[in-house]
């Protein structure tokens, strides 16, 4: 695939669907079995539905907001919105009627499309109250199918729409430039509301490519992936959808994490991209069904993982004896391990949020080739991955052919290269911030060692990116705490750990009322471990989480023993949190929040 010629992403599959014609390319679970859709059907989808939303008003450079779990239509709508010349706008199926309506009223969006009934309930009344959308379409009836206030269509009705439109897609799609814009992806910001990336057809096959010479060394062939990560995430858009097409590659939705397991044995994928909580979730299960079965199987299991970590970490440091028990050990058990991944992986790839090293070295220390690679949303969202054969699991790997990497004088980590945005949507002064000169200002810190592989040390801004990937905006929760009136301060965590927790400082008031009511002292410190009280505490939480998508609720917390102040070194003269003292302050506590069941 020579990448630098593709005029845009459409036209890029509708090349590839020549090509392939009736090879299998989506798949998804159909009454218990994965039944394919052809990349000829898929093409002649997305033409009839690119026409039907031109025939519903929609017009080159409009947006239209997509929201769906994944599945064949994620892919064919996100296709005909671009092939439309279209801009989609994906947004996240935990998203509350609010979030959606601020997308919907920020993109200016004038459509939506909505998988399931369910799903529908919260655009509809979203797309109700938005300044310019006035059309949903839903790939499965609505609940309310007479919605008013808004134009409703059925999935099936714009296909048949777009039948007699008489317009060649195809050629329009052809004509799009590859500097335009093919989608804005949301990603929170430090002051709360989340940005509209705007990625280009350009950056986004940029990225494709630097995939493609990242991987060539493992034979690209008939690859299989297993998509799983949400298609609105941007890693999974590019890595999990367009990279998959650019290489002619067959793409199985899988039906969740708690079916992966077995979705891994159906499926047999080549190459499955997800974020670090996978691979956090795979070691659990694996090591807790290998400790149940216990006896020799456990042994000989255990020892795998010790002698390949000793392999990886210093191969000279093997004996002789060591060597051949490993080999044997390959046979006994890391090739059962790998039929557990359907037999045919040659690699996992890890991004969206940082890997534990530990989980990193369990699997290649089973001889799964695991690459951490490392990314934002403004770069397509891949900057770097560690290569198959080359693996350092501490570092992030070199920049992808085709991006320049270095280090400001602050540790900052800069990327430049076709790969970047255009923008934040209508916000051209946070752009001007992030890319100056040409370089992107990743707000991480990191250093390049001298065979070029990257390791992040530190992260300049408060952003969350938890275990899944997602990137959470701490300073908007601790905005939405203190608005109770029992809450005056509050710092949220939750970097690179599956959910959030938090350390809240109840009010004074609130303390001395409760301690009255309940005759006990009113002594923060002494009423920080009480159950009673951190009941009470836990009711205020309560009411914020009710109105938080589901990444953002604020699972278990801290009860802080006094407010954080400037003595204490907890607030900084201007009274910002010192979020890195409060963290110190609490470590233990923190860490614990995570250690229960």
């Amino acid at each position: 695939m020579d990448y630098a010629a593709i005029p845009n992403l459409p036209t890029m599959f509708f090349d590839q669907a020549r090509r392939h014609g009736d090879r299998p390319f989506l798949w998804a679970k159909r009454d218990g079995t994965y039944v394919p859709q052809s990349y000829a059907a898929v093409a002649e989808t997305v033409r009839r539905l690119a026409a039907g939303l031109h025939q519903l008003g929609v017009k080159p450079g409009d947006r239209v907001v997509l929201v769906s779990e994944n599945r064949p239509e994620w892919a064919i709508a996100d296709l005909a919105i671009m092939a439309a010349g279209a801009i989609t706008v994906p947004a996240y199926v935990t998203n509350t009627v609010d979030d959606h309506l601020y997308i919907l009223d920020h993109a200016g969006a004038v459509a939506a499309i909505v998988s399931t009934g369910r799903l529908a309930r919260r655009v509809i009344p979203a797309a109700r109250s938005a300044g310019a959308c006035n059309t949903v379409v839903t790939m499965e009836p609505p609940s309310d199918p007479h919605a008013s206030g808004i134009d409703l269509y059925g999935w099936d009705q714009v296909l048949a729409m777009g039948d007699g439109a008489g317009l060649d897609v195809e050629a329009s799609a052809r004509a799009i430039d590859r500097e335009e814009t093919a989608c804005f992806i949301y990603t929170s910001g430090t002051g709360g509301r989340p940005k509209g990336v705007m990625l280009t057809h350009r950056s986004i096959l940029a990225n494709c490519m630097g995939a493609y010479w990242l991987l060539h060394s493992i034979g690209l062939g008939d690859e299989v992936f297993l998509s799983l990560l949400p298609l609105s995430h941007s890693y999974e858009h590019t890595a999990g959808l367009f990279f998959p097409i650019s290489i002619g590659a067959q793409i199985y939705y899988a039906e969740g994490p708690d079916q992966l397991a077995a979705n891994l044995q159906e499926v047999r994928p080549t190459i499955m991209t997800a974020v670090p909580r996978l691979y956090e979730v795979l070691h659990d299960r694996i090591t807790r069904g290998v400790d149940r079965k216990g006896g020799r199987s456990a042994k000989l299991f255990h020892d795998a993982v010790r002698l390949g970590r000793k392999r990886y970490e210093d191969p000279a440091s093997l004996s002789l004896g060591e060597r051949i028990y490993d080999r044997l050990l390959g046979l006994l058990v890391r090739r059962k391990v790998g039929k557990r991944f359907g037999g045919r992986l040659k690699a996992f790839v890890s991004g969206g949020a940082a890997l534990n090293p530990d989980i990193g070295k369990f699997f290649l220390a089973l001889d799964v080739s695991l690459l951490q690679g490392y990314g934002q949303t403004e770069a397509s969202p891949v900057v770097s991955a560690n290569p198959p054969g080359a693996i350092k699991i501490h570092t992030v790997g070199p920049p992808l052919r085709g991006v320049e990497v270095r280090i400001a004088e602050d540790g900052e980590i800069l990327v430049r290269g076709d790969l970047l945005m255009k923008g934040y949507w209508l916000d051209p002064e946070t752009t001007a911030q992030t890319i100056v000169d040409g370089w992107l200002h990743t707000g991480d810190v990191g250093t390049i060692h001298p065979d070029g592989y990257i390791e992040i040390t530190d992260r300049k801004k408060d952003i969350i990116v938890n275990s899944g990937g997602d990137n959470i905006s701490p300073a908007r929760l601790e905005g939405k705490l203190t608005l109770e009136p029992q809450i005056v301060q509050a710092m949220v965590y939750g970097d690179k750990r599956p959910y959030l927790v938090a350390v809240i400082v109840p009010d004074q008031a609130f303390v001395e009322e409760w301690a009255s009511q309940n005759g006990r002292s009113a002594n923060l410190e002494a009423l920080c471990d009480d159950e009673g009280f951190r009941k009470a505490v836990g009711q205020a939480v309560e009411r914020v989480n009710a109105d938080l998508a589901q990444i953002e609720k604020i699972r278990r917390f801290v009860v802080a023993r006094e407010p954080f102040t400037t003595e204490n070194a907890m607030m900084t003269p201007t009274l910002k949190v010192r979020r890195h003292k409060v963290r110190e302050h609490y470590w233990e506590k923190l860490d614990a929040l995570y250690g229960r069941g």
